[in-house]
């Protein structure tokens, strides 16, 4: 089994819990965005956006740069990265699951509900 830091997978599973960030975080898989830009689909102030940046900032998704007066995203897909990780030991068990079922049902032809795959 794959080691993971619990501390930080929390971290990451609670920034992504709040489907603001998600977008946030989608946009920021474009390329970099000024948190204006980030708040602007969101109907919503910079303040407001700020502290869902924050919340991903420490999470470790987001680094955020001070160019002048404006303030740029980036997205750092690190974290991104060992979650997925962490939800791939179970994307593996459910196929290997699904797959055994699958080949229970196709094993009798007589009472099969699955149509057969193509080619057999």
């Amino acid at each position: 089994m794959v080691e993971h830091d619990s501390q930080t997978l929390d971290t990451v599973f609670q920034a992504l819990g709040d489907a603001t960030r998600r977008a946030m975080l989608a946009q920021l898989a474009e390329g970099e965005s000024t948190v204006s830009a980030l708040a602007e689909p969101h109907a919503m102030s910079l303040a407001a956006a700020s502290k869902h940046i924050k919340v991903l900032e420490r999470a470790g998704m987001v680094r955020r740069e001070v160019r002048g007066r404006t303030h740029i995203c980036s997205l750092e897909p690190a974290p991104l990265m060992s979650a997925d990780r962490w939800i791939g030991m179970y994307r593996r068990y459910w196929t290997g699951r699904l797959d055994a079922l699958e080949a229970l049902l196709r094993a009798d032809p007589a009472k099969n509900p699955l149509p057969p795959k193509k080619g057999e």
